[in-house]
Order: C-alpha cells, then structure tokens, then sequence
C-alpha cells in the first residue's frame, strides 16, 4: 500500500458503491481507505474499538433509517482483520441499543463476529467552550482506543440534513439527550453548537457514512429510502459532513451542524478540503428532497413535558454535579 501523505488540508475520500453485496462492499471499504492508509492507518492490534451506528429505531425496518448491517459488517469484519476488538454501541431514542440493534436484524450478525453491544453510561466532561463547559458524554465512548462513527446520510425535519456529526449525538446518555431537545427549545443554533462540541469531545478517530442508500425527505425516520450510490469516509468528521452537503446540493446555511462548525474555524469551505478520490461535483445530487417543514428542536413538546424534563434535570444531574454551562 502506498504511504499517506501528509496534507494541511482534512482528507476527505468519496467513492462510487451501488450493493451491500459483501465481495462488492468489501472492495469499496477497501477502496475507500486506500488513500487514508487503510484501515491499519487507525487501529493497531490490541485496540478496543467502538463502532458507532446509526441506531435510531426498530419501528421501520424498511425506510433505510438506520445504518445497514452489511456495512457495519463490512467494517467490523476489516477492525477485526488489522488485530482490533470492535465492540457496537449507541444511545437510542426509545428502547436499548441491543434491543433496537436486534430489531434491526443485528443479532446473527453480532453473533456472527463476537461483537458484544454496550449501553452507554454518562460522565462530565469538559468543553473549551463558555457556552457548554460541561458535557455528559458517554464513558464508552470517550475511553475507547479508536472510534468510528458509522453514520447514514439522511433528511432531517429540526436539522435540515444528520450526518456524521449528529450522529455522535448518539455518544450522549438517553435522558441526557432528552434535556437538550428541552433546554435548546427552538434555538437551531444553540443545539447545533451543542451538536459540534459533542462531536468535538468524541473526536472520532474516522468516520465511514453510508450513502448507499440514503433516507430523504421528512426524515430522521418518516422519509424515504433514495439510492445514492456513495460512500464517503474522513477522519475529520467536519469536513466529510461539509462535502456532504454539497453533494446534497443543500445550502450550509441551512444546517446548524455546518453553521456551527464554520463559526469555530473547523471547516471553512469545500475549497479546504483535499479529495484523493472523486469530488462533491463528480458525485453531485440534484434532486435531494429535504424535509416539507423543519421542525423546532424540542419537538412542540407540551410545557407538563417539559417541566418535568427540567425537574429531572435539576434534582439528579445538575444538583449533584453542578451547572453545565
């Protein structure tokens, strides 16, 4: 394999894939890496390694809403090829990561290769920024050798498109997640900061995002399934989430996750980002369908609700542990 070589610029590798068929997949997670370094690039023998899926729900099997079996397969058969120890993991929005990952058809898959599934427990970390200087992140993730977020590209109606920095919105603890829709309420803004430094605090070692087959329209579960025929891989998860857009078509400034990110100097522009393999422009869409409205970021949840989030919140984890910004 040929010698990386180093670059100012954050890589960002972007390729054809049109099948989950596993010699086919396989080829392409090879071909993706190539200019990286390959897989052995990021994991060494020995390394514990948290593969970071998409799990968002076992409802709906069919709509393309979660990230696909064959590619964490795909991956999980290759950390494991180079000496590491994958182990699943992801904080779902209703039920446990097993639980949703067995919905989903993982289970043979799980047995198949020994991954063990762990349920993320929280701990405080902090944050260089005023605004959030305290996080409750996951312990799993942020003690694991090597992270690899495995996200889908996907519509959504609170924050235009998720991709690979919203899905280590997942690296937060179920009830943790649920206080942020409270306490963001409608500011885009704010939870698209607080959706940036997350990601920031996990640092994925490399993100590997599934386009596949996508999900448009009013996702993050009610759209569509859209044959995209991509993949993409980074090891800066902000700048493969700003060539994403592009490929979309979609406008940055429609996105907080990319507002934010610009604002902090992680990624200025697609001008900034050295493509070893094919361009946004060579794998153009013209016809992405975005959400029909966009949602505000606490749902509409009823005030009772959110009361009794914030009386949650104050009594078990911030009294105990102090104010988190």
């Amino acid at each position: 394999m040929n010698p990386v070589t180093p670059s100012p610029k954050p890589s960002v590798s972007l390729i054809r894939a049109h099948s989950y068929d596993r010699p086919h997949l396989d080829r392409s997670l090879l071909d993706l890496l190539e200019p990286l370094g390959g897989m052995e690039h990021f994991v060494k023998p020995g390394n514990r390694v948290l593969l970071k899926p998409n799990l968002l729900t076992g409802a709906r099997p069919t709509k393309e809403c979660v990230t696909r079996i064959e590619w964490v397969a795909a991956v999980a058969r290759l950390v494991q090829a180079v000496g590491g120890k994958p182990f699943l993991g992801d904080s779902p929005a209703f039920g446990s990561a097993l639980g949703v990952a067995r919905a989903n058809g993982y289970g043979p898959l799980l047995a198949e290769l020994g991954i063990p599934v762990v349920e993320f427990q929280g701990k405080r970390y902090p944050t260089d920024n005023p605004d959030f200087n305290h996080l409750r992140l996951s312990k799993e993730a942020m003690e694991a050798d090597v992270v690899i977020n495995l996200p889908k590209v996907k519509s959504h109606m609170q924050l235009t498109v998720t991709l690979g920095v919203k899905n280590l919105f997942g690296c937060v603890p179920g009830k943790m997640k649920a206080w942020w829709h409270m306490e963001a309420g409608k500011d885009r803004e704010r939870f698209g900061l607080m959706l940036v430094e997350t990601a920031r605090a996990i640092d994925p070692d490399l993100t590997l995002i599934d386009g596949i087959l996508g999900h448009e329209g009013n996702g993050p579960s009610g759209g569509e399934p859209r044959e995209l025929g991509l993949l993409g891989a980074s090891s800066h998860v902000f700048a493969l989430d700003r060539a994403l857009v592009s490929v979309l078509g979609v406008d940055p400034a429609q996105v907080p996750t990319i507002v934010a990110s610009q604002s902090l100097g992680l990624c200025s522009d697609v001008s900034a980002i050295e493509f070893p393999r094919l361009t946004p422009a060579e794998v153009q869409v013209s016809d992405w369908q975005l959400p029909t409205n966009l949602l505000p970021i606490d749902f509409g949840a009823p005030r009772v609700l959110k009361s009794t989030f914030k009386h949650l919140y104050i009594r078990f984890i911030k009294e105990p542990m102090g104010a988190y910004r």
